[in-house]
């Protein structure tokens, strides 16, 4: 009898694991190894498929416009990483226990609760050379106008501020969370040591906020590398190609040149790149843990 109980105690994990593995195994795991082997076809999304090899990476690689959208998505990834210690800042802002705090927390969170889509024309709005706020600010101290949005330099930085306002707000709720979580025995011992300020955050916030902070940089790397939503808002990957992100280059040549395959070619090389910078956080996580 006690014999027939462990072995029902060892199967019962795989019995309630089973379905979110086979939703996970059909959703996610079967669309990514289909994308990959569509990525050595020629296809337009509609007739036969040809099979050309490498031939999709091969033209990928001496592609100038792919290497625009991998540019891009670096400066997306190197800024979008002033969200967690921006974040982090608000938070720690708003950790008190002040009249009206519940109020200036949901307005901090409301952007990222908005549609992204909502997100990139009001900051199209924000940057109209005739009417914008910014350009009205810029006329306040006396600087010309400047298109923002038409200008092939700045315009896939002012569309990465655009990106960063919710993410900002996102982070914040990671870290008030964790904030929330603090052990007050730590905190109370590390004021009778003489702790107060920046050694109170360096060597007793910051090390338990680890998970949350792991988190918010994960997430936010991920935000980066599959930017859309405001790049196809704001400018669908203009002027001439300039703002492109790789996510956005890939549906450019998916949908609007009919090149099903080789838009496949250029998700396999976006997802490979997450893939090591994922794999790269949870071996920084497991090596500190461990530590």
């Amino acid at each position: 009898m006690q014999t027939l109980r462990s072995k029902q105690q060892q199967w019962m994990p795989i019995v309630f694991l089973l379905p979110a593995v086979i939703l996970f195994a059909v959703y996610v795991i079967f669309p990514i190894a289909q994308s990959i082997w569509l990525s050595f076809f020629e296809w337009d999304g509609l007739g036969e498929k040809t099979f050309v090899g490498l031939a999709n990476y091969e033209e990928l690689f001496t592609d100038y416009q792919f290497w625009i959208a991998l540019k891009n998505n670096i400066y997306w990834l190197v800024f979008f990483m002033l969200a967690p210690p921006l974040g982090l800042a608000v938070a720690l802002f708003l950790n008190q226990k002040i009249l009206g705090i519940r109020l200036v927390k949901s307005l901090f969170f409301f952007p990222f609760v908005i549609s992204q889509v909502v997100v990139g024309l009001v900051f199209s709005w924000f940057y109209d050379p005739s009417y914008g706020i910014f350009n009205n600010v810029l006329g306040f101290f006396g600087v010309e106008p400047v298109a923002v949005l038409s200008d092939e330099d700045w315009v896939t930085f002012g569309i990465i501020v655009a990106g960063l306002w919710p993410q900002v707000a996102y982070c914040m709720i990671l870290y008030l969370t964790g904030l929330n979580n603090l052990s007050p025995d730590q905190i109370e011992a590390a004021r009778l040591d003489g702790a107060y300020g920046w050694r109170m955050l360096w060597y007793v916030i910051l090390p338990q906020l680890r998970p949350a902070t792991f988190i918010a940089v994960v997430v936010t790397v991920i935000g980066a590398l599959r930017s859309f939503d405001l790049v196809a808002t704001m400018t669908s990957g203009g002027p001439f190609g300039s703002s492109t992100v790789l996510a956005y280059f890939m549906y450019e040549q998916s949908i609007f040149n009919y090149r099903a395959g080789y838009g496949a070619a250029i998700a396999t090389v976006l997802f490979l790149i997450m893939d090591v910078y994922i794999a790269y956080f949870l071996w920084r996580m497991l090596k500190s843990e461990k530590a």
